[in-house]
């Protein structure tokens, strides 16, 4: 496949074949120079002319190459590669027409390829090989983006006869450093003049495309077939050397993990790859640092890759390596050990431990999370020391989260929930890096939530997922907290399926999180009516709340555990968490920004239990603080409804006005409930469709009047739209009663629009009626 060129000579040639022909074909290895002889060969046969071929004329001595160039010859075509440079042809190129073949583009790939290649292995062939013809054909039977191992292999014989330093640069040119002259003439030991040199020499190979770089196939190639103790050596020097001026690393010696070097110069290198790799993927500095130490770690060395382990999530190694520094030798680096223990120890639950470290520790930034510990721990607010030192973003954020929690006690909920919004917005360009024993992000959820600012926690949440705030270290707590949101909502499919993909990746969570994903999984079944996962996950949940001790931060969980274990009748065993809650409470002076959660959760286990008593005191606790803020007045009045469900007493102004509120506050699933409860339990025909309506609305269904009531002919069978409806609850494996729940009905009413279906399908049996049921719904 000639390029233009190319076919404008053979077609000058075929033209006029007997008139006199002088060609130089120059170009790298594997351009097709050869391919090009043997075509003007042949058309010169077809022709009954002769012509004389000379190949690779840069290998001839300049005797031979003399004595050849100054023949007698009409017709005479030399192909030769730009180096190395031979003075003859130098001065000979003057006389003869220069011909310089090209890469392949990407249609002449296509062309090369079989006609069932696709655009995508065309595009990946194109890329791998740099259009350079010997390497397209060496791809050329490939029917997926993949290279074969022979395709690789096939460069052995032109990368083995290259003298050293050619080699050596090939090395470092696989290894990043093809244009730096600098690193270069070190490794080589020779002067900018001669690496140009090798770097020509390089090119006329056709491994290097004219930027210097390897075409992808031949560094494919050049890394799996050197020596692997040469490839080690040039990547090890160039590391040292690129260390000394300053410049970066990791892509030098990330290979070089698990290889064995060692020496100062090496674990310098991987030490300052470490810090490169910390805030992209702390994993890897985790690694670089671990091979940095030869064994003992300095304490240092050790402080970091402390720091590292516990950002990648790896808790275990992080406590390991941080308590040899703190038990160690006195050092500098035992007060970062400290911080390092304890962000992990927040991480798993031990938050009054976290704190003690804190307030060992001597960093401003320490400081202040030491005041969110003793605030979490129900101790009073201390006043946060200003640090000496300018502080930083990190300093600021951590300084504004303490300030955001004493006021989360003391002052006004919306001062506080400003106050962490802004600490999470400061750490958003640098939080990605940043070991945090809680993010500014989840402290301000947890109080949007608690204040019923769910459109707030939902923005700042989705902002720190975008920025990555606290990295690893603080995914799946920013995860479970935007599921909880969906939660209240009502998005329940959406909640489940946050838990789900957490199942997948096979992670096992900190207790932290882990405490957060089961409330999650009982409240998305509870609110499904899914009894049966409630039991199965209930023992998880003791569990969770055993290895979890109460804290300020937790009364959302502890709020879900209450209404299960009122369900299951096992109130007992969660009692001496929710009296610790209650302690911790009584300690800050109960705020009412952390107080009517908890007794808002209280309310609605005491009404599962049918324990009246109990509710009217949860009730009672919330008109105390109904007058601070609107969503506490909410929330009371929510309450006070409720009761009033319950005794019999349906006023719909006011139920509706209640349920309304819950909604406008983000518990969506909660003012359904309250209006579809109040719907089944009144007497008033027109008051219960209203509620029904209103229930259905907050759900974000279809409201109904008659015309939803009335009997209309589904398309996939003889049902109507609310027959349709129940007959998919009950086919999915719904109790008459959860089905009731789910849509507010009773169960009786369920119980007739079965009785009707069957009777309408003609069924004689419950097993006839369900299997007709599920070819019909699904």
């Amino acid at each position: 496949m000639p390029d233009e060129a190319t076919r404008q000579v053979l077609a000058e040639i075929t033209a006029d074949p007997g008139a006199p022909m002088r060609l130089g074909v120059v170009a790298p290895g594997g351009y097709g120079k050869s391919a090009i002889l043997r075509e003007v060969e042949r058309v010169y046969q077809d022709a009954g002319e002769s012509v004389r071929l000379v190949d690779d004329a840069h290998l001839l001595d300049e005797t031979r190459l003399r004595e050849v160039l100054d023949a007698d010859e009409p017709r005479l075509v030399v192909a030769y590669r730009p180096w190395p440079r031979q003075r003859v042809l130098a001065e000979s190129a003057g006389r003869w027409r220069a011909l310089m073949p090209s890469v392949f583009s990407k249609e002449q790939v296509k062309e090369f390829l079989p006609a069932s290649a696709g655009r995508a292995v065309v595009d990946f062939v194109h890329q791998q090989t740099g259009g350079v013809p010997r390497f397209v054909e060496r791809l050329a039977g490939i029917s997926s983006a993949e290279v074969p191992a022979d395709a690789v292999a096939a460069f052995r014989p032109e990368l083995d006869w290259l003298d050293g330093d050619l080699q050596k640069f090939l090395l470092a040119a696989e290894a990043g450093a093809g244009l730096r002259l600098d690193l270069l003439g070190a490794l080589l030991g020779k002067d900018f003049d001669e690496v140009g040199e090798v770097i020509e020499a390089g090119r006329a190979t056709g491994l290097l495309g004219q930027d210097g770089t390897l075409v992808p196939l031949a560094r494919r190639a050049v890394a799996v077939l050197s020596r692997a103790e040469r490839r080690i050596a040039v990547r090890q020097r160039l590391a040292e050397l690129q260390l000394a001026s300053g410049g970066p690393v990791l892509d030098l010696v990330r290979p070089l993990i698990g290889t064995g070097v060692g020496g100062p110069g090496i674990a310098a290198a991987f030490e300052a790859a470490a810090g490169e790799a910390m805030g992209a993927d702390p994993a890897l500095a985790a690694r670089l640092l671990a091979a940095s130490a030869s064994g003992a770690p300095r304490p240092e060395i050790a402080a970091r890759w402390a720091a590292a382990s516990a950002m990648a999530g790896d808790l275990d190694a992080a406590l390991r390596l941080a308590d040899q520094v703190i038990t160690g030798p006195e050092s500098p680096h035992r007060a970062a050990a400290a911080e390092v223990a304890a962000v992990a120890l927040a991480h798993r639950g031990q938050l009054a431990r976290s704190t003690e470290l804190y307030r060992w520790s001597a960093s401003s930034s320490a400081g202040a999370f030491a005041v969110v510990g003793r605030i979490g721990t129900g101790h009073a607010p201390e006043e946060l020391e200003l640090p000496t030192a300018p502080p930083t973003s990190f300093d600021g954020a951590a300084a504004l989260m303490a300030q955001g929690m004493r006021e989360s006690v003391a002052a006004e909920p919306m001062a506080a929930l400003s106050t962490l919004v802004r600490a999470s917005g400061l750490l958003e360009p640098v939080g990605k890096a940043a070991l945090l024993p809680d993010s500014p992000a989840a402290l301000a959820a947890l109080v949007a939530l608690h204040c019923g600012e769910s459109g707030v926690a939902e923005s700042v949440l989705e902002r720190a997922a975008v920025a990555r705030v606290g990295g690893t270290l603080m995914t799946v707590r920013h995860v479970v907290l935007r599921a909880w949101i969906a939660m209240v909502r009502g998005h329940l499919v959406e909640a489940k399926e946050c838990l789900v993909a957490l199942k997948k990746t096979g992670k096992r969570l900190e207790p932290r999180d882990w405490l957060f994903a089961v409330a999650l999984e009982i409240g998305v079944a509870r609110r499904n009516s899914d009894l049966a996962t409630v039991k199965r996950t209930w023992e998880q949940a003791c569990e969770a709340v055993l290895r979890h001790p109460v804290d300020l931060f937790t009364f959302l969980p502890l709020g879900e555990f209450a209404a299960a274990a009122a369900r299951l009748r096992d109130e007992h065993r969660l009692a001496p968490h929710l009296d610790a809650a209650r302690v911790l409470l009584r300690e800050l002076g109960d705020p009412p920004l952390w107080a009517v959660p908890l007794h808002w959760g209280g309310l609605h286990a005491a009404i599962i239990a049918e324990q009246t008593g109990v509710a009217e005191e949860h009730a009672a606790a919330l008109a105390v603080h109904r007058g601070r803020t609107r969503y506490n007045a909410i929330v009371s009045d929510a309450a006070e409804s409720w009761l009033d469900v319950l005794a019999g007493k349906v006023e719909p102004d006011r139920v509706e006005e209640a349920a309304r509120g819950l909604h406008a506050a983000g518990q969506w699933w909660d003012g359904a409930r309250l209006a579809g409860q109040a719907a089944i339990r009144t007497t008033d025909r027109q008051a219960m469709v209203r509620l029904l309506d209103c229930a259905r609305l907050l759900q974000g269904r279809p409201v109904g009047g008659k015309k939803a009531e009335a009997v209309q002919v589904a398309e996939v069978g003889q049902l109507s739209d609310r027959e349709r409806e129940v007959a998919e609850l009950v086919v999915g494996g719904m109790t008459y009663k959860q089905v009731g729940d789910r849509l507010f009905i009773s169960a009786k009413t369920v119980e007739h629009h079965m009785a009707r279906i069957r009777q309408r399908l003609g069924c004689s049996s419950r097993g006839e009626l369900l299997a007709q049921l599920r070819e019909m719904v699904g």
